[in-house]
């Protein structure tokens, strides 16, 4: 009995003594650690930031429905723009949220893509940037 018994306090101290970690130092930067991988020419970082300020949508060229351009028209004049607009660029685009790429400070938005247009105009050397969801209202985004 006193036998077994020294064999089972072996058997624990060994298992005791394999289960024990190293020193308890932080690695020095030429020593990568088990759970962070080696760098190379490969590897990306776990996430990526995009820069901070406005990314412009990108999306196939579009032809302006009337109603949506009647929209822009009186729009405009509701604003007290005079002149005829001029188109400069009509773009299909699907925008990452209701704000339309175009969000307001301290306005929730819905969180889900939404396909829309992006119509830029130009009267009299301003120039308009208008923005649609699936509806025919425009949004002028004025960033």
């Amino acid at each position: 009995m006193a036998r077994r018994s020294a064999i089972l306090g072996i058997a624990v101290l060994l298992c005791l003594t394999g289960c024990a970690g190293g020193p308890m130092t932080e690695p020095t930067p030429s020593e990568p650690t088990s759970s962070e991988p080696t760098p190379s020419a490969h590897t990306r970082p776990p996430f990526a930031t995009t820069p901070r300020g406005p990314i412009a949508p990108t999306g196939e060229p579009a032809i302006v429905p009337p109603a949506r351009w009647d929209a822009i028209v009186a729009d405009l004049a509701a604003r007290g723009v005079t002149g005829t607009p001029e188109l400069k660029s009509a773009h299909a685009v699907t925008w990452n949220n209701g704000a339309l790429g175009c969000p307001s400070p301290g306005v929730s938005y819905t969180q889900a893509l939404v396909d829309g247009m992006r119509v830029v105009v130009s009267v009299d050397g301003t120039t308009y940037d208008y923005r649609f969801g699936t509806s025919d209202s425009p949004k002028l985004c004025t960033r």
